[in-house]
């Protein structure tokens, strides 16, 4: 297995960046309620993997649901407790620090369904990925559903060209993530280290587990395009964007163009 360590401390000293993320992008969070809305079962037990500062948790245990959230980050375990707490919601949210990979301590085979909405953002290597997808699995009663989320290898250029289009002047990192979805492998350890699907990659990832795909969607649909951001780059930085937008044109599908993909599938009924 990979050592997460350094995940665990980005997210351990980032709980102010990360609680108000979500407000930044308020387009992610309304479609991702839609979807949550559409395929949770009405009532029962759920298991949140990577709950990160309780933004999908208190909403949902206010609605009935019991729930057992569980995050890499002691620091959001210790918040979350005092915040459940302070909302009267102690006893119908258990949270854990955990594993996504092991779930250690969690009951097989009990829960409606599975919330796996950030732990693969951060696993690198196939068999941790397959780990994780295989422990949720193993949660989940027959007829379960799992909610995943994973971040798009070509969605995330919009954001890059806007907030750090210096970026493009790495080309070895640049081309690692287009080709292989992450950065190179002897690359320094810090700050956001993640892994990018392809759009093709998704089915087939939770489907080798055992899931049956439900709905494959995009949260940020069409408004991936940042004309402006373009239209102001200059010289050297101008060529390089061009080259690798170019490369990356013939991407047609609108889900594989949003930053966040939401992943919708079923363990089957025994």
């Amino acid at each position: 297995m990979d050592d997460l360590s350094d995940i665990r401390e980005m997210y351990n000293t980032g709980w102010d960046a990360e609680a108000n993320r979500l407000e930044r992008h308020q387009l992610e969070a309304d479609i991702t309620w839609r979807y949550l809305k559409l395929y949770l079962p009405p009532h029962g037990r759920l298991l949140e993997v990577g709950f990160g500062t309780g933004f999908y948790t208190f909403p949902l245990a206010r609605r009935g649901y019991q729930i057992t959230a569980v995050d890499l980050a002691d620091e959001y375990v210790t918040r979350c407790k005092a915040r459940a707490e302070e909302l009267d919601l102690y006893d119908q949210i258990d949270f854990r620090a955990g594993d996504a990979r092991t779930l250690d301590g969690i009951t097989r085979g009990k829960f409606d369904a599975v919330l796996l909405m950030g732990p693969l953002y951060h696993l690198l290597l196939e068999t941790d990925q397959t780990a994780a997808l295989r422990s949720a699995y193993a949660c989940l009663k027959p007829g379960g559903v799992i909610l995943s989320a994973l971040i798009s290898r070509f969605g995330i250029l919009d954001h890059l060209i806007k907030k750090n289009p210096s970026w493009i002047e790495n080309q070895e990192e640049v081309w690692s993530l287009a080709r292989q979805g992450h950065r190179p492998a002897d690359a320094p350890r810090g700050g956001f280290r993640g892994y990018y699907v392809r759009l093709d990659e998704i089915a087939p990832m939770h489907e080798t587990v055992g899931f049956h795909t439900l709905k494959i969607a995009g949260v940020e649909p069409a408004i991936s395009a940042d004309d402006e951001s373009y239209n102001s780059l200059e010289g050297k930085q101008r060529d390089l964007w061009l080259n690798l937008l170019f490369e990356v044109s013939a991407e047609q599908s609108m889900v594989a163009s949003s930053r966040h993909i939401f992943y919708v599938g079923q363990r089957p009924e025994d």
